[in-house]
């Protein structure tokens, strides 16, 4: 089995569309259309056809784009009951969307036959026959969805079989089973796929699945293994509910444990990038434990499992990082050994001497002490190590900041921040508004420095997060701010801790300006 070729079927724009707070705009899909032919998928769904005008426009606009690897595909449902195909709005807008593919989705499930469409078995049979008829007598491709087919095949498994044949005797270029509620076993989907296979001998058999018993991936495996060789799915998992398989887990999957042919090794490097990449269309958070892409994917923590990877990579990671274009991390807290620093020293090339690493590991115990903590303050962290090795040099001498929040009487609330710094015996005061004290500190600290340092304009702060951290001491209590930043090249994170949460956040943004001066 290994070796043979998956097709890869990405159902984001639509599938993924269903997302709870997702919303694609046209640019949007536009965009995640081009992320998909990159990466080299087989087909692109490019929505459900005719559903909205914004839809439609999308066809109208890919139909202009040269995709270099994949199949765009309309999607639609088969013919209504009592309405020939040709009069069939549904079948229409297909048509309309001028793809060279089509999937229709068709019921295989004897209770929607019943109490969803309301006609007999025999009509629906017909529906389904028809609609692929017609649309391989315009020339298309067309994939067959059969909805809820593992749920109809354990209730009727003659009938769920005899609708995938009337799609099939129709025309259908490939069947795809779908587990749409999501809540099949992988052995029982292997098992019903493997039968279907054998039945179906001489055409290709596709598989969907959903996350509701989060075993959408391990589902998909098990088809593939059964004989499938088509999968769909989505990027991220998005999708409704729990979502859909997720192709970031799902391909590597295929390719690195079954050993199938599905994209290309230069495009494996770029999965953990495209994830970022719709994460941020979403504008969701990414999700950091997500397998292979996932910024944890390849972070260790343990100071023995550090030891061990230093002497031998295989010790805690399945594959390298690289492979999917993610990498490998160390974390720095009170639990790190050694290793942990002597590692995190080895990747920036840095000194390990013995007396060094001691000396940072107690400063680290003795920060996380009174609240600070560098997992996701690696920039923080590459800072304290410069000022244990005395390599540091301050940017600027800060005399004093200052800040005001005034609530007027008409209710507008206005902030503003003042800084007064030198720069190489240069003074430099600067007043600046924000939407909030934060937000006014970092533009009033950027307005001071960037006549002297230009490249302070590169940088964006893209996350902000408060943490209490000894939260008995009520009002009192230290704060933790983190704060994300990024350039055109790289994202950091830095730490701030104080009882005074304008503090903190001052330490957080000073060390954000300072890290990415000292990285150039």
């Amino acid at each position: 089995m290994a070796g043979k070729k998956i097709e890869i079927y990405d159902t984001t724009l639509r599938d993924g569309m269903q997302t709870e707070g997702v919303s694609f705009s046209l640019a949007d899909k536009l965009a995640i259309a081009k992320c998909l032919d990159d990466l080299g998928v087989d087909y692109i769904e490019g929505g459900y056809a005719g559903s909205n005008p914004k839809e439609m426009q999308f066809f109208k606009e890919a139909a202009v784009e040269k995709f270099k690897n994949s199949k765009l595909v309309a999607f639609g449902s088969t013919r209504r009951a009592n309405v020939e195909a040709s009069n069939d709005n549904c079948i229409k807008a297909i048509l309309a969307a001028k793809t060279k593919v089509a999937t229709l989705v068709g019921k295989t499930w004897d209770l929607h036959v019943k109490d969803v469409l309301r006609c007999s078995h025999e009509e629906n049979l017909n529906i389904c026959s028809d609609s692929v008829k017609y649309l391989k007598k315009k020339g298309l491709e067309v994939i067959f969805d059969a909805e809820h087919f593992f749920d109809g095949y354990k209730s009727n498994p003659e009938y769920a079989i005899k609708v995938l044949h009337a799609a099939a005797n129709a025309g259908a270029d490939v069947l795809v089973l779908c587990d749409t509620s999501g809540g099949t076993m992988p052995q029982v989907i292997y098992d019903i796929v493997k039968i279907v296979c054998k039945e179906f001998s001489g055409l290709r058999i596709g598989i969907h699945t959903h996350n509701d018993c989060d075993c959408a991936t391990a589902n998909s495996l098990a088809a593939v293994r059964a004989g499938a060789c088509h999968v769909q799915g989505t990027l991220n998992g998005l999708g409704e509910r729990c979502g859909n398989v997720n192709l970031f887990t799902v391909i590597p999957n295929l390719v690195f444990k079954l050993g199938m042919k599905v994209l290309k090794d230069s495009k494996l490097k770029t999965l953990t990038e495209a994830s970022r990449y719709i994460f941020e269309i979403c504008n969701m958070s990414p999700m950091l434990n997500m397998p292979y892409v996932g910024e944890s994917a390849f972070a260790h923590k343990a100071g023995l499992h550090v030891d061990a990877l230093r002497k031998n990579r295989t010790t805690y990671e399945h594959i390298a990082p690289e492979r999917v274009g993610n990498e490998r991390r160390f974390l720095i807290s009170e639990l790190s050994g050694k290793s942990n620093i002597m590692a995190k020293l080895e990747k920036n090339r840095l000194d390990q001497d013995k007396k060094l690493v001691k000396k940072i590991l107690e400063r680290v115990q003795e920060l996380e002490n009174e609240g600070y903590q560098f997992e996701a303050a690696d920039a923080s962290f590459d800072l304290l190590v410069r000022k244990i090795m005395g390599t540091y040099k301050h940017a600027f001498e800060l005399e004093k900041y200052h800040i005001t929040v005034e609530q007027r009487i008409s209710g507008i609330l206005v902030t503003e921040a003042s800084v007064k710094l030198k720069v190489d015996g240069v003074t430099e005061h600067v007043v600046a508004e924000g939407d909030g004290p934060v937000n006014a500190l970092d533009a009033a600290l950027r307005k001071s420095l960037e006549n002297f340092y230009p490249a302070i304009k590169d940088i964006r702060l893209i996350d902000y997060k408060v943490r209490v951290v000894n939260a008995r001491a009520g009002t009192a209590a230290k704060v933790r701010v983190i704060i994300e930043s990024r350039d055109k090249d790289s994202i950091w994170g830095t730490v701030g801790v104080s009882e005074n949460i304008i503090e903190a956040s001052w330490q957080a943004l000073v060390d954000s300006v300072e890290f990415k001066l000292q990285k150039g």
